[in-house]
């Protein structure tokens, strides 16, 4: 995937790394992390680089202390760069390796895992406690529904029971 910079009135995103192998385009990418920003990204600029697994570990290691590959890393801008809201890093294999185990369609989980890393970004922690937890979780899904996407937090056989209910 080359670098494109997908521009409106509320938040500028560029899209770089990896593509192929189910990753969304630049333009599904910006769609979503704009919809999980909403008046706060106005002129405002993020960055979305798409990598493999060694580059997602390397960061991991480096600035959580976690050595392995992780799906979404968030890295928010300095105060001083007001423009830029921040940096996020997807790695494309976790995104596809947890979609499939958890049996969500790859497109859901890649917009999921967006929402999630920009609502870090606005300072959102499902790690700081339970309640911050559910916050975050409420509002991903509702993110989510307005995309007409189920509740990521819904596991798969909760989500073929309830289809076999309904029919």
């Amino acid at each position: 995937m080359t670098a494109r910079g997908l521009r409106t009135a509320e938040l500028s995103v560029d899209v770089s790394g990896r593509s192929g192998g189910g990753v969304p385009s630049a333009r599904a990418i910006a769609r979503w992390a704009r919809l999980a920003v909403g008046s706060a990204g106005a002129g405002c600029e993020l960055s979305v680089r798409v990598v493999a697994r060694g580059e997602s570990q390397r960061l991991n290691v480096r600035y959580r202390g976690k050595d392995y590959a992780t799906n979404v890393l968030s890295f928010p801008a300095a105060v001083a760069q007001a423009r830029h809201l921040g940096d996020l890093v997807i790695c494309a294999a976790v995104v596809r390796r947890e979609a499939l185990a958890q049996g969500k369609p790859l497109a859901a989980h890649w917009a999921h895992l967006v929402i999630h890393g920009c609502l870090h970004l606005l300072g959102f922690d499902h790690e700081r406690g339970a309640a911050d937890a559910r916050r975050m979780e409420r509002r991903e899904i509702a993110l989510l529904a307005q995309l007409g996407l189920p509740d990521p937090y819904v596991q798969a056989d909760q989500r073929l029971e309830s289809r076999g209910a309904a029919a």
